[in-house]
């Protein structure tokens, strides 16, 4: 006999072509319509200064909590994330640069995986204030490397004025 299983996933969302706001509720929409997978949980969302390529428009962020039931893979978990990037129109053309939507997937249920096609956790998630802030709004008591979201946010020179925030490009504080 089979058994079920569930799972929990958090992702991180970002998107800053178009109405970002606009783009992030299409995706968290077409993320709950996969089959097996259901948006639990949204942060509230964020507007972030970028990172890395800085000649670009600001960014609209959030966290979410999935649940995926039955039997799903970091990769499936990928594919799912990806076709919705896909479905809103999402070309890879510049690192770092403009995106209508992007679905980092953060944490999946404690696994970690290294793969060529992804890694879990998310290998810069504890660098990013626009990943750790979300989720310390969304789940608090989370953790991640053995760290809550403030903790790690303790580490990083970032500040959050509203839904605003804003990170230097070395985003470490001074150690």
């Amino acid at each position: 006999m089979a058994h079920h299983t569930v799972t929990h996933a958090y992702l991180g969302l970002g998107s800053n072509m178009g109405d970002g706001p606009a783009n992030l509720r299409r995706a968290l929409e077409l993320l709950d319509a996969v089959p097996g997978l259901a948006v639990e949980a949204v942060s509230p969302f964020f507007r972030t200064e970028p990172q890395g390529l800085t000649d670009q428009d600001w960014f609209a962020n959030c966290a979410a909590r999935i649940r995926l039931d039955g039997t799903w893979t970091p990769e499936t978990l990928l594919d799912a994330t990806s076709g919705v990037e896909v479905d809103m129109g999402r070309v890879r053309t510049v690192v770092w640069g403009p995106r209508v939507i992007d679905i980092d997937i953060l944490l999946l249920d404690g696994r970690e995986r290294r793969s060529d096609r992804l890694q879990i956790p998310h290998p810069r998630m504890c660098e990013r204030a626009f990943v750790l802030v979300p989720l310390m709004h969304l789940a608090p008591e989370l953790r991640i490397r053995g760290l809550t979201p403030s903790q790690w946010l303790s580490r990083l020179a970032y500040s959050v004025e509203g839904d605003l925030i804003r990170q230097p490009s070395n985003p470490f504080r001074g150690e």
